[in-house]
């Protein structure tokens, strides 16, 4: 089995979201996955992710995304509306959503599909991961932060093609943090890196409108929402969300319920962070440590 150690910042929710994600896709390349966190140096929290194989855990799962096919899920029949298929494949010069093909499914998993917040499919060399939190129909919270136009499909390929960058310029710095290395991360999202949030400046000023990037990290972004897929913090109060770490190692059907505050026999910490707003959009921030008696 081999082994890998990689920083994380616990007070940022979208950073144990990412380790979950970097868990749960690990545990579907290599098999027989642990994570868990390590806070004896707490100047230097980590995350330490073991699998099945001699393949570098993280390396092996941000490699399978960069490569893998990415798809669209929808219902059998589904349809882009002919609006958007007289666009064509660029728009100002670059692609759009429908470029992302389309797969019909017989299983979805709510009533109806919206072809903004469509799931998603990474295929490659057999291995298959869907992430389809954000239309999730059944009695757990959703945790769809994104919202007006932005498409599940766009997000997700930009921030692939962010990741991709980082993997063939500065993949040393990436295997070494992946989730503290940051770039310029304007625009769309999910929301979901806590370095990503302006709500504190919101009052007659979006980076987005007057084209500023906020630094953030492309592989928290989208390993956070992987590691939902299965997982979900608990948001006790309207916009007031707990979420666990956990110390030593753990598999995904332990880890699940951990990440969400649950106790499971092992050293546990609880986390609370606001859901803040901007626009029609919620946005994760910094989070702070809850004291029990």
């Amino acid at each position: 089995m081999a082994q890998t150690s990689i920083p994380v910042n616990l007070f940022n929710p979208g950073q144990v979201f990412a380790c979950m994600g970097f868990l749960e896709a690990a545990d579907l390349l290599l098999g027989q996955a642990e994570g868990g966190f390590d806070w004896t140096n707490e100047s230097e929290a980590r995350f330490e992710l073991r699998a099945g194989g001699a393949e570098k855990p993280v390396e092996a799962v941000l490699e399978f995304l960069i490569e893998a096919q990415l798809n669209r899920l929808a219902p059998e029949g589904f349809e882009d509306p002919k609006a958007a298929k007289s666009k064509g494949k660029t728009k100002n010069g670059k692609q759009t959503t429908s470029d992302v093909p389309l797969k019909g499914v017989a299983t979805f998993p709510s009533g109806k599909a919206d072809r903004l917040a469509l799931p998603l499919r990474f295929k490659r060399d057999g291995h298959v991961l869907d992430v389809s939190h954000w239309c999730d129909a059944s009695s757990r919270n959703s945790f769809k932060l994104f919202a007006g136009q932005q498409r599940s499909a766009a997000i997700a390929r930009k921030m692939l093609a962010a990741v991709g960058k980082l993997w063939n310029e500065r993949q040393e710095e990436l295997m070494s943090d992946p989730l503290g290395l940051t770039v310029p991360l304007g625009g769309s999202s999910f929301k979901l890196d806590a370095r990503k949030a302006w709500t504190a400046i919101d009052a007659g000023y979006s980076p987005d409108e007057q084209k500023h990037s906020v630094e953030a990290s492309p592989v928290v972004e989208m390993l956070a929402a992987i590691g939902l897929e299965h997982a979900r913090p608990d948001e006790f109060e309207t916009r007031e969300v707990h979420y666990g770490v956990w110390k030593g190692l753990l598999p995904p059907a332990l880890a699940r319920p951990a990440l969400g505050g649950t106790r499971v026999g092992v050293p546990i910490r609880i986390f609370r962070f606001t859901l803040d707003l901007a626009g029609k959009n919620k946005i994760v921030t910094f989070a702070r440590e809850e004291t029990y008696p």
